[in-house]
């Protein structure tokens, strides 16, 4: 009998994989659980390992070649089982499976990685997304096409290698292609009179309105050229993706970590003795976070398609530096934890990143976000929400600074440790009152500094 091997999911957010190198050929026997394959996704580089023990038969994918969730790797020829009743024979797989992987979870590639028109065009309403192959927008950014001008000719209207070239054999003729103009021909009444029909005047020439193009720069002696990698374009991709689809809005709140920095240094001698490691402010901003997230829900949601889903496990994800870019690994049920519970599992996943260990699930199932870019003169700023979540939060740099306070009902200036806390929130879902909202819980419970360590 024979196993397929497909790309899994690796990551609610992520719709398709690129095969890097294959571990194995054809011919090769194989263990169960055995690397086959490494894949790579904008969330994670990891290895696909074998479903069963067998032979490879053969290896569908090639190296490079970037596939839908689902689509058909490589298949297995296992041992055959033992004889018992005879059963009618299976017909095979339709070949489309193995010509077409593309065709595997279309719609919900389309509609998460549709890329965006430019912006001087707008699509007509009621029309789908358009959705480009890697190759397709290396080609239209290397020869300067306007992919929205090219016509499609693969399904659903996809716009193939060569339907560009196509468009650019036409433009060097002097041809500027547009798209067909359907007609609609209706059957002729019975009795009824066909009279030929009027020539329709020629339609006027089309105006194509100028597309801004940045100038490209030419590097000169003495530049560094960094050409990015495939887990920097998937980033960017991601960030655009998320600033042209959720409008963002930003607010700011100013915590006094008075009460806090006591409890801290009351207690992190003690603390870094038993852990091994140091006691910083991140845990007590995640379980603030999280206890704020409890009472206001609705910051604890996704957004699919036309729907909010208010999510019931609060997974909280905390952005990291990593060599190749920012990572973000989540803590699953997060709300069950205590601080030195939320401790625990930062450090673990950070020492994860360090040692470039983590894995699809350590990245996966997000449902909100918090951002923590260090020391050094970081005041505030305001992060790119991490779809599909709506909402993230920024966290800036503890400055001591004179605040008035009031002391013995009077007013009174006080050299006290201050932070901004910088929410970015989904308008689409979000309104400002409960952005405000939540965020002002956040502040509070860090203030009040009631924590059990």
């Amino acid at each position: 009998m024979t196993v397929e091997v497909t790309m899994p999911q690796m990551g609610e957010s992520v719709v398709e994989g690129t095969v890097t190198k294959w571990l194995v050929k054809a011919g090769d026997s194989v263990g169960e659980d055995q690397p086959l394959c490494e894949i790579s996704t904008d969330k994670v580089d990891t290895e696909i390992p074998s479903p069963g023990a067998g032979v490879i038969a053969r290896l569908v994918a090639t190296e490079g070649q970037t596939l839908p969730i689902g689509a058909l790797l490589a298949v297995i020829e296992t041992a055959a089982p033992a004889p018992g009743p005879a059963r009618p024979a299976r017909a095979p797989a339709p070949p489309a499976k193995t010509t077409a992987p593309a065709a595997v979870a279309r719609a919900p590639a389309e509609a998460l990685r549709a890329a965006p028109p430019p912006p001087v065009r707008v699509a007509p309403a009621g029309a789908p997304p358009r959705r480009y192959s890697p190759v397709v927008l290396r080609m239209a950014e290397d020869r300067g096409v306007d992919l929205t001008l090219v016509q499609g000719t693969g399904i659903g209207g996809r716009v193939s290698k060569r339907d560009v070239e196509r468009y650019l054999e036409a433009l060097e003729r002097g041809q500027v292609p547009g798209p067909p103009r359907a007609e609609t021909v209706r059957p002729a009444a019975a009795g009824a009179i066909v009279r030929p029909a009027a020539a329709a005047p020629p339609a006027p020439t089309p105006v194509v309105a100028a597309v801004f193009r940045a100038p490209v720069y030419q590097p000169r002696e003495g530049d560094i050229v960094e050409v990015f990698t495939r887990r920097r374009k998937l980033i960017a991709e991601h960030m655009v993706y998320s600033k042209t689809h959720a409008p963002h809005v930003g607010t700011v709140a100013e915590v006094d970590l008075t009460g806090l920095t006591a409890l801290r240094e009351a207690h992190k001698d003690t603390f870094r003795n038993r852990e091994g490691f140091s006691l910083t402010l991140l845990p007590f901003a995640a379980i603030a976070t999280v206890r704020a997230l409890k009472e206001f829900p609705r910051m604890n949601a996704s957004v699919a398609g036309d729907s909010l889903i208010i999510r019931k496990d609060i997974n909280f994800g905390i952005a990291m530096d990593a060599e190749e870019g920012l990572v973000v690994p989540v803590i699953k049920g997060a709300e069950a934890l205590s601080v030195v519970g939320l401790a625990r599992e930062i450090e673990r996943l950070h020492r994860k990143v360090v040692e470039k260990s983590l894995t699809a699930d350590d990245l996966s199932g997000g449902s909100f976000t918090l951002s923590n870019p260090g020391r050094e003169g970081n005041l505030y700023g305001f992060a790119i929400i991490n779809q599909p979540q709506v909402g993230i939060l920024r966290m800036g740099e503890v400055k001591k600074r004179p605040v008035v306070i009031e002391a013995d009902g009077a007013d009174a200036i006080a050299v006290r440790p201050m932070m901004y806390l910088a929410l970015s929130y989904d308008h689409r879902v979000i309104d400002g009152v409960l952005g405000n909202r939540f965020l002002f819980r956040t502040s509070r419970i860090l203030e009040e500094a009631d924590f059990e360590l």
